[in-house]
């Protein structure tokens, strides 16, 4: 019933596209027919493969760095008071501050590097991170701390055994979170300073004003990143939390 219900949405948002697209106009927006002969014209051609994966590259170098900065950090500032009274203004300041300016100045510093991209890309991403694992970290069941300590366990074993597990859903959900940003952002970086990636390609289709083209490069990432949401984020985060089940003769 959840993958019928999912096609009719599909098939339903397909229709007012299309029905869109007769009102305003196929120029402004190509419908669905249009769109997929661009995606398979693009996909013949190698351009959509290469583009493509150069840009889930550089998403996925960003989100394991924004990650694991961003837990690194969000751990021990759930954990104390001081860390967290301390470099609080800190995190408000990088969350305000414009991923464009990031991103320029990184430019700017370290030139029109692959490096400078990437890290452009995780520093917009790690703030999100830190605040979300903050939060999750002052949530942690302090008895299961109490008992840890009790057991004389190591720092590695409570991260480990105690600490982490009980973490997974927040983790879980900055990496959702994140991965939908990221990609955004990665799209601006290549735009402004790469010779390659999807952002490149859709400012070249830009120039030309071919909305055809930039609909299929968005719509082929768009489902690239569901491929990852489904295929691999959630799968993953079933897996964390099977402790949390319990037996059924319980």
């Amino acid at each position: 019933m959840p993958a019928l219900m999912a096609v009719v949405s599909i098939l339903l948002l397909l229709a007012l596209w299309q029905a869109t697209a007769m009102i305003v106009g196929g120029r402004l927006l190509p419908g669905p027919p249009v769109v997929a002969e661009a995606l398979l014209r693009e996909a013949e051609s190698g351009a959509l493969l290469h583009h493509m994966g150069v840009t889930l590259l550089r998403v996925l170098a960003a989100f394991a760095l924004a990650m694991s900065i961003g837990v690194g950090i969000g751990l021990p500032m759930g954990r104390s008071p001081f860390l967290d009274r301390l470099f609080g203004p800190w995190l408000v300041f990088f969350l305000n501050l414009p991923a464009l300016v990031v991103i320029v100045l990184a430019y700017v510093w370290f030139g029109l590097t692959e490096a400078a991209a990437i890290g452009a890309v995780a520093i917009n991403k790690i703030p999100n991170t830190v605040v979300l694992v903050r939060a999750g970290a002052r949530a942690i069941d302090e008895g299961l701390v109490d008992m840890a300590r009790v057991y004389r366990l190591s720092p590695a074993d409570r991260l480990r055994h105690v600490l982490l597990p009980q973490l997974t859903p927040t983790i879980a959900a900055a990496a959702r979170s994140g991965l939908a940003l990221i990609w955004k952002i990665v799209l601006v970086v290549e735009l402004l300073g790469r010779s390659d990636g999807v952002g490149f390609q859709i400012n070249l289709l830009f120039q030309t004003f071919d909305v055809a083209g930039i609909l299929a490069y968005t719509i082929a990432f768009v489902a690239v990143v569901q491929l990852l949401e489904y295929g691999v984020l959630q799968p993953a985060e079933r897996h964390c939390q099977r402790w949390r089940r319990m037996p059924a003769d319980a």
